[in-house]
């Protein structure tokens, strides 16, 4: 019974994160920078270094993040959408419970990271140091875990569930993958 409503909770999550882009798509008038407003003068307004800050549930839809040092900061909770995190480090940051859709994590060092139970649907890590970072229960999409487990190793390949992937590509491991 629990694992049922588990798998609710996470379909449901998955339906309210979609949403806005579905939407988005069926009114085609409305450009995507209607459904979600991001003034870029306040991307500068960051400081360089958020290092250590709490930022739980702040929302980042379009910004740019790259090359800032977002290590051990506190992300709980936090949105981001269509955002890009190139080479940023999030060294030891606490990513828990964030949903991250179509953020681009390239280059991105998230050592020791945690992004337990975060939704990361969409996202891409080519090339992020993941050294000890933890991923129980997120969600990726099976491609993006594939690629996660060639590197991973110790916890993280435990995180990511990589032994479960070798059964079937429709297998869907606790790290909950998302074929495309």
């Amino acid at each position: 019974m629990a694992s049922l409503f588990s798998s609710l909770k996470r379909s449901l999550t998955k339906l309210l994160v979609l949403l806005p882009v579905v939407l988005g798509l069926c009114i085609s008038p409305i450009s995507v920078g209607a459904l979600y407003p991001s003034d870029p003068s306040s991307v500068d307004v960051l400081d360089t270094s958020l290092h250590g800050q709490n930022l739980q549930n702040t929302e980042y839809v379009k910004y740019d993040l790259s090359g800032r040092d977002l290590g051990d900061a506190d992300f709980t909770g936090s949105f981001f959408s269509v955002t890009n995190a190139r080479n940023a480090n999030f060294r030891g940051a606490n990513l828990k419970d964030v949903i991250a859709y179509a953020t681009r994590f390239d280059g991105a060092d998230l050592s020791n990271a945690t992004l337990t139970n975060a939704i990361l649907d969409k996202s891409v890590f080519d090339g992020a140091l993941i050294d000890g970072a933890d991923f129980s229960g997120a969600t990726l999409d099976l491609p993006q875990q594939k690629a996660l487990c060639e590197r991973a190793t110790g916890k993280t390949y435990d995180s990511l569930d990589c032994n479960g992937l070798g059964a079937s590509d429709s297998y869907r491991a606790p790290v909950q993958a998302l074929s495309n």
